[in-house]
């Protein structure tokens, strides 16, 4: 098993809280993650929520949870029974009178809209939040890792049984599967109905319309519904950790800024996917490749800085920046995005880095070793960006 680097994070996370939320998309390797965490936990107890076995062994969940405690007790699939979160409550409320403060219950969720909502609601201040993303670069490359070592990962995306197929076309085989199954199984047992014709064709636009403003009426008018029922759809999306809306910067600079989010699917294996690209050839000759790359290298920035505010940086007057973070410590880095080899920056980054008063510039492209550019850019590879980037946040 591939070390996951949330799984010190996870083990520190039990040790201070009564119960953690460990999130993210299915086939994203949370069940693996907790069997980890079981096994240093030996009288630790597991429970499939999708399983009607499982439910029936909460018919009474107090009773459950009494009947095991001094046990860290695992719940995969929680969304499935929201119930729960009130009774977790005075569950946990009646252990730490008893002196168990800490790792109680892990639970597992591949919904993160309702779930979130119910477990702050329910046990605020008793609970923690960790997502647990694909595979990143951190993960999976060696420090030195090469173009060819990052493109691999770019084009397969970070789910693991995608990363980890013995060839390319298994792996597009098994990324074809994941999004049908997530269309006709896994998302209609969430609730919704949604017709799974109309949520793939959705689903594939956002992917060709990679890093662009979300244009909603756009999308409406494609589709033959409502803006309204887009907006819902892609908020599903989004609650299943699928499709990210990159917020705009929003700081008073005195000058027009775009307000629109940028919209991306998450995954850049679920992109080229979607797209029908079945290898790097194909994806270099597509018209989405630089902005494929541009959300690839995004999901690693992010996924090592979690606390981090996202935003992107655009004017009407053409001053702009693929990313904007800003840390608690104060600091706030603007970030451009370049897929080549040889890349160039344009006066509308050096206007909107002084916008936002930015303390630190990078330029993340495809390069092999870290190099200086004038004033102050940096230029290097999503690998040595992420590794900065995590050590800042």
């Amino acid at each position: 098993m591939n070390t996951r680097l949330a799984k010190s994070i996870l083990a520190e996370l039990l040790e201070q809280f009564p119960a953690v939320v460990l999130l993210g998309p299915r086939q994203v390797g949370k069940t693996t993650l907790a069997f980890a965490e079981k096994e240093a936990h030996n009288s630790a107890v597991y429970l499939d929520l999708e399983l009607p076995s499982a439910q029936r062994q909460l018919d009474d969940p107090e009773a459950y949870f009494l009947a095991h405690q001094n046990q860290l007790v695992i719940l995969d699939e929680v969304q499935r029974m929201p119930n729960l979160f009130a009774v977790l409550r005075g569950v946990i409320d009646q252990r730490r009178r008893n002196g168990e403060v800490s790792g109680q219950f892990l639970l597992l969720g591949s919904a993160s809209g309702e779930l979130l909502q119910q477990s702050s609601e329910s046990l605020a201040g008793r609970v923690a939040q960790l997502e647990l993303t694909p595979f990143q670069a951190r993960e999976v490359l060696p420090s030195n890792a090469t173009a060819a070592d990052l493109h691999s990962l770019w084009l397969r995306g970070g789910f693991p049984l995608s990363w980890l197929a013995d060839s390319d076309a298994r792996s597009l085989i098994w990324r074809d599967a994941f999004i049908t199954t997530y269309l006709e199984k896994d998302i209609p047992a969430l609730g919704p109905r949604i017709p799974a014709t109309t949520l793939r064709r959705l689903w594939t636009m956002l992917a060709h319309s990679q890093g662009e403003l979300l244009d909603q009426s756009k999308l409406a008018g494609a589709l033959g519904i409502s803006g309204q029922t887009v907006g819902r759809y892609i908020d599903l999306l989004c609650d299943l950790m699928l499709v990210r809306r990159l917020p705009a910067w929003s700081g008073n600079v005195g000058k027009r800024l775009v307000r629109a989010p940028k919209v991306y699917v998450r995954d850049s294996g679920l992109v080229h996917a979607l797209l029908g690209l079945q290898n790097l050839d194909s994806v270099l000759g597509h018209p989405v490749a630089g902005a494929s790359w541009e959300g690839f290298v995004i999901e690693q920035l992010l996924a090592a800085a979690p606390q981090a505010q996202a935003r992107f940086y655009r004017t009407s007057h053409g001053a702009e920046v693929d990313l904007v973070l800003a840390f608690k410590s104060g600091e706030i880095w603007v970030i451009e995005i370049k897929r080549s080899s040889a890349p160039s920056l344009s006066k509308g980054f050096y206007i909107a880095a002084a916008d936002v008063q930015a303390t630190r510039k990078l330029l993340v492209a495809s390069v092999e070793n870290a190099f200086p550019m004038r004033d102050g850019v940096e230029v290097m590879n999503p690998l040595m960006a992420a590794n900065l980037v995590a050590r800042q946040g």
